[in-house]
């Protein structure tokens, strides 16, 4: 699995994100972009999709910006990875692979996605922040 750069810096930013929870502030994406290396207008993109499912808090404005909507231990690092690119080792899943029954590495691949995810889904933001 490779994940692009949508999902690395997805995951950089809500890192960042929850690294500053407990400061109880907004977050400008100036000061993301700055902190991190993140170009402003990608930031802008990545945002929209990681607010789709009111991931954040956002406030417009002077002063405004973002900060997590909730603790850091309550976003699973695979929950976002899936929400903004999905994820697995192959592009065949159980739902849309039509060769998995004649497929001889079906099983092998599935047990891989399923190891991964599991792990992934065990990883939350809170075990990569330092308090």
């Amino acid at each position: 699995m490779k994940i692009s750069s949508k999902g690395r810096y997805g995951i950089t930013i809500m890192t960042y994100l929850a690294k500053h929870y407990k400061e109880d502030r907004y977050i400008s994406l100036k000061e993301i972009s700055e902190n991190e290396d993140i170009s402003f207008k990608y930031l802008e993109k990545l945002m929209i999709s990681l607010n789709k499912d009111d991931y954040l808090d956002v406030k417009k404005g002077n002063n405004g910006g973002y900060k997590l909507k909730s603790d850091p231990k309550n976003y699973k690092i695979g929950d976002i990875l899936r929400k903004l690119e999905g994820f697995g080792l192959t592009e065949c899943d159980e739902k849309n692979c039509e060769k998995k029954d004649d497929c001889s590495t079906y099983p092998i691949y599935k047990e891989l996605n399923n190891e991964l995810i599991k792990m992934m889904d065990n990883k939350t933001l809170d075990n990569y922040i330092e308090v």
